[in-house]
């Protein structure tokens, strides 16, 4: 079992075919990202680049045999570095994959849109996607195979709730008829430390588009600066355990604390 890890480059990476090492701010706008392959300790096993696919919000894991897909955010659009699409893509050490090689496994099934964001429900074969239209954030869910199969009638199409808060978007997840969102901030001046922050988790029926449970999430409230990081649904459809990361330590430093839920 391994963990894949998504983040924008750091800056001073210099790739090969490059001219020079960009800055993490370039590496932000053009869409690079590093994606990492871990042990379950955290344990660093390998990597490759995906240049040109955006800011990393959301990753899938979409086991095929001994290997695995995955769908990441695709084809930054040039002003934000936000992906226009989705891509399905296999994992291979050690190479620097681009928006146009990938073209053959991308997907735009919201023309027009950015901030394309990933997951999937291999329990229901169901693909979640979070999108910005007109700079207002969205989901729509597919069937998975239809989505392969480029057909993009979606089974739900539904604003997404807590815009309101105006609160980073963190991550999400999906099970059954239920998405799951994570909003939050590190801690910071207008989100101290003692007060245990503004994480806060929602449970979506994704049938209707109501938001049936909301929460504020004090775990790990004792780290330092204490981001929240990404959301995953792990486990067997009879056990599942819905997992929450938080990014912390100093800059160039950051470890990664995993906290879960339910499971046996």
């Amino acid at each position: 079992v391994y963990k894949r890890q998504l983040q924008v480059m750091d800056g001073g990476v210099r790739l090969r075919g490059e001219p020079r090492a960009y800055s993490h701010a370039e590496r932000q706008r053009h869409g690079d990202l590093c994606l990492n392959r871990l042990s379950t300790s955290g344990r660093r096993l390998g990597r490759m680049f995906l240049k040109g696919f955006g800011h990393g919000g959301t990753i899938g894991v979409d086991p095929d045999g001994r290997a695995a897909e995955l769908w990441t955010e695709w084809d930054a659009h040039p002003s934000s570095g936000y992906g226009r699409g989705v891509a399905r893509i296999a994992y291979a050490e050690g190479s620097v994959l681009t928006t146009g090689r990938a073209a053959p496994a991308g997907y735009r099934p919201k023309p027009g849109t950015t901030g394309n964001y990933p997951a999937i429900d291999l329990t229901t074969g169901r693909l979640l996607l979070r999108y910005l239209k007109q700079g207002k954030p969205r989901y729509a869910l597919y069937d998975l195979d239809a989505f392969i199969d480029r057909e993009f009638d979606p089974l739900a199409d539904f604003a997404q709730p807590g815009t309101g808060l105006h609160l980073p978007y963190q991550g999400m997840a999906v099970r059954g008829d239920y998405a799951y969102q994570l909003l939050g901030s590190a801690y910071g001046p207008k989100n101290p430390r003692p007060s245990g922050g503004n994480t806060r988790l929602f449970c979506i029926d994704m049938r209707s588009g109501e938001v049936v449970q909301e929460a504020r999430i004090l775990a790990g409230k004792s780290l330092h600066p204490r981001e929240p990081e990404g959301l995953a649904i792990i486990g067997s459809a009879a056990a599942p355990r819905l997992c929450m990361g938080f990014a912390t330590g100093p800059t160039r430093g950051r470890a990664y604390s995993i906290y879960q839920w339910g499971g046996r």
